[in-house]
């Protein structure tokens, strides 16, 4: 009996360790191979490239939009690269912002290799990019994060004074959505990516807008109603439809309109 239990606490152990030391590859899927480029939709686009560290080039592209002085810095999900982000990058282009959508350390054509400290790096880079570069003010800049893009944006704007924060199909922390996927492991312990929204959203002073789908089936509808108690600055809830990755598509002309309504709110 004692041989049995000491085997099963060893593979206990040995699983812990494991979550412990491999989160990265457990939080980040990157691709390397950009399947397109958003000239597959009749948009003109720029390329760019940054230093977000001394050993890392970030990888971006800037779609222009003649019609306004209005900027989305984009900040996708954990999988894939900005190739696949191609159906958000044309609908934001037709509510008539400019766009800067970037691929994280390790994604795409960005080289380095994908941690927090990293990728909060990366969009800090890209805002100086925009700020500096391009000559924008701050409050011409809107930060959106989509899933796990959310806590990077979060972090962004805790950091600048943005027009404003949107936060769609995000979660309330890394150590939140472990408890819950691994309930029988002692996740909070054992989380080193933390992705915190819930204690640094109550510090964002931009207006935020949390979009999130009760079909969501990745993270729950219940960390974005969360986010949204969190805020404290001036602050909207749209619920979409749908799923995790494709609740942008369903939700149609209601979420373009929740989007378009909270772009001309932070530019006035």
């Amino acid at each position: 009996m004692s041989s049995v239990l000491f085997i099963t606490m060893a593979v206990y152990a040995g699983l812990c360790l494991s979550l412990y030391l491999f989160q990265s590859q457990l939080i980040f899927f990157p691709s390397a191979t950009l399947s397109t480029t958003p000239h597959a939709f009749g948009l003109h686009y720029e390329e760019v490239r940054l230093r977000s560290s001394e050993d890392t080039e970030i990888h971006a592209w800037y779609i222009a939009n003649p019609a306004t002085d209005l900027t989305v810095l984009f900040c996708h999900g954990n999988a894939g690269n900005i190739s696949h982000r191609l159906e958000t990058i044309r609908l934001l282009h037709e509510l008539g912002v400019n766009v800067l959508i970037f691929d994280y350390a390790g994604y795409g054509q960005s080289s380095g290799q994908p941690s927090e400290a990293q990728l909060y790096a990366d969009a800090q880079a890209v805002w100086s990019h925009l700020v500096t570069d391009r000559g924008l003010r701050a409050e011409q800049v809107v930060v959106f994060g989509r899933s796990l893009g959310g806590g990077v944006a979060t972090q962004l704007a805790t950091e600048v004074e943005a027009a404003g924060l949107v936060l769609e199909s995000s979660f309330t922390s890394v150590s939140d959505m472990g408890a819950r996927l691994y309930p029988m492991f002692p996740v909070r312990w054992l989380v080193r990516i933390r992705f915190d929204n819930r204690s640094k959203l109550p510090n964002v002073r931009s207006p935020v807008l949390i979009m999130h789908s009760p079909d969501d089936n990745t993270v729950p509808f219940e960390h974005g109603q969360a986010l949204f108690e969190l805020a404290t600055s001036p602050k909207q809830f749209f619920i979409m439809s749908g799923g995790h990755n494709d609740g942008f598509i369903v939700s149609g002309e209601a979420y373009r309109s929740a989007l378009r309504d909270f772009f001309l709110k932070v530019s006035d």
